[in-house]
């Protein structure tokens, strides 16, 4: 059974939950408005097959990705209509033929990148990560493509020695506020770009506040680190990316990890991440070649597999210890669906939207 089940017109019993049999889901028909595209449905409730288990699901995150998915801008998009939902947690209640290692009952997260957004998810066993029982949902699902991303790019790919300035562009954000605060623990001096209004999240979190709309950004960094920074880790891409370069230091690394996909039309789904791979491959022989003073840049998307377990346990242990607050935009039923991704596209919040089916 695919992660996208059979469609049936929505319906239900009285208190809304779904009948006997029967998926409660989210479906995205096409590019357009949130409150257009992003509808509530009713499926058919999958069963695990071979070497799958059947998860109920607690909590599913709502990302940047959904917005680029309705816009048809993410990279490799899927086909309209579809169950959207990047992670999710949940719980096992159905274990198919050939698994081991899991059982019934068994609290699990995942990255499906789509099909999240519903109540019951057929998942391969392979790619489940152990969730801990006493976090809570919503927490534990900001954990998983937002807290791994973040956690990979700091500890794995820029590998920085305590003491060093660093830049995070959406410091507020759902990735950049966990980024912050897993580098303020690391000791680093954390710049972090956001909108005035988010200025006040920004120093909570540990970080030096900074608008991204200031007219000379490099020169307002350079006035914070006169050497310039160690990393900056962007998720605007274009040509951000030339002013994230030049506020390296010396040795110093850019991490690419997403693209805005602001004043592209729909359906130009490859188009908004062109810059940023154009510039890495271009910087990457520039660097062979002695060219760049040491510096580097990278390109980053996260992916599922044995890494990505160790350093999400890794990161449970960091929230229950207290030392990770991930930050709940807000908690929305799936008929909440659209109202979040609009929220997003709207620019206001801070932290983590997350639906509870």
């Amino acid at each position: 059974m695919s992660l996208d089940s059979v469609e049936q017109p929505a319906s239900g019993t009285a208190d809304g939950t779904p009948r006997t049999g029967a998926n409660a889901l989210v479906r995205m028909t096409g590019s357009g408005e949130p409150e257009e595209r992003i509808h509530t449905a009713e499926g058919t409730r999958p069963t695990a097959g071979k070497g799958s288990v059947l998860v109920e699901v607690e909590a599913a995150g709502v990302s940047y990705a959904e917005v680029q998915m309705l816009q048809h801008l993410h990279p490799f998009p899927p086909r309209f209509p579809f169950v959207p939902g990047y992670d999710l947690v949940g719980r096992i209640v159905e274990v198919g033929p050939g698994v081991t290692g899991w059982k019934s009952g068994d609290r699990v997260a995942a990255m499906p990148r789509k099909g999240a957004w519903q109540r019951f998810v057929e998942l391969p066993a392979k790619t489940l990560a152990a969730v801990p029982e006493e976090l809570d949902a919503a927490v534990a699902v900001a954990l998983v493509a937002n807290g791994v991303t973040a956690y990979q790019m700091l500890h794995r790919l820029a590998r920085l020695r305590p003491g060093r300035p660093v830049l995070v562009h959406g410091a507020s954000g759902g990735v950049g506020a966990l980024l912050t605060q897993l580098a303020v623990h690391h000791g680093l001096r954390v710049i972090g770009t956001a909108s005035p209004a988010k200025h006040d999240t920004v120093r909570e979190l540990g970080a030096e506040p900074l608008d991204y709309h200031t007219p000379d950004i490099v020169a307002a960094v350079r006035e914070l680190a006169p050497q310039g920074v160690q990393a900056v880790f962007d998720h605007i891409g274009g040509r951000g990316l030339d002013a994230s370069w030049m506020m390296l230091a010396r040795g110093g690394v850019l991490v690419s990890f997403d693209s805005s996909v602001a004043g592209y039309r729909p359906g130009q789904w490859f188009r908004p991440h062109v810059p940023a791979l154009r510039r890495t491959v271009t910087r990457f022989f520039a660097r062979l070649l002695g060219l760049t003073r040491g510096r580097r840049m990278s390109m980053y998307y996260v992916k599922p597999g044995p890494d990505f377990n160790t350093d999400y346990a890794q990161l449970c242990r960091l929230a229950a210890d207290g030392v990770l607050t991930p930050r709940i935009a807000g908690r929305h039923p799936l008929d909440g669906a659209a109202a979040a991704v609009r929220a997003l596209l709207v620019g206001s919040s801070v932290g983590k939207h997350v639906l509870t089916p």
